[in-house]
C-alpha cells in the first residue's frame, strides 16, 4: 500500500497486523479473547508472559492511532505520511520477532 501512495491503509493495516499477532500469542498462552484493538493493552496483557516486549510499548501507542485516523476520520487526525509508516516498520518488525520467533517475515 505504501508503493501505491497509500499511508492511511498501510499504517491501518499495520496495526491489523500487530493487532492479531498480539493476540495469536495472548491465546497460545492462555488467555481468553477480548474485544480489544489497543495495542497498548494487549501489550501490556502480553508483557506478563514475555516481559522483553515492554520496551516496545511506544511503537504499540503510536501504531494504535493509525487504527484511531482510519476507523475514525472524523475525530481530526490528519492523514499519515508515507514516512509516518515506515518508521513504525523496525520496531514492529522487533515485536513480531518477540512474539513469535519463528515467523519468517519478508
Amino acid at each position: 500500500m505504501l508503493a501505491d501512495g497509500d499511508a492511511d491503509g498501510a499504517g491501518f493495516f499495520l496495526q491489523q497486523a500487530l493487532e492479531k499477532y498480539l493476540k495469536a500469542f495472548l491465546l497460545r498462552n492462555g488467555w481468553k479473547l477480548k474485544k480489544v484493538h489497543t495495542l497498548q493493552s494487549l501489550l501490556d496483557e502480553a508483557s506478563v508472559f514475555a516481559p522483553d516486549v515492554v520496551p516496545l510499548r511506544p511503537v504499540c501507542e503510536r501504531v494504535s492511532g493509525f487504527y484511531i485516523g482510519e476507523r475514525y476520520p472524523s475525530v481530526g487526525a490528519k492523514g499519515l505520511q508515507p514516512d509516518d509508516v515506515h518508521r513504525e516498520i523496525p520496531d514492529a518488525r522487533l515485536l513480531i520477532a518477540k512474539l513469535c520467533p519463528d515467523e519468517r517475515l519478508e
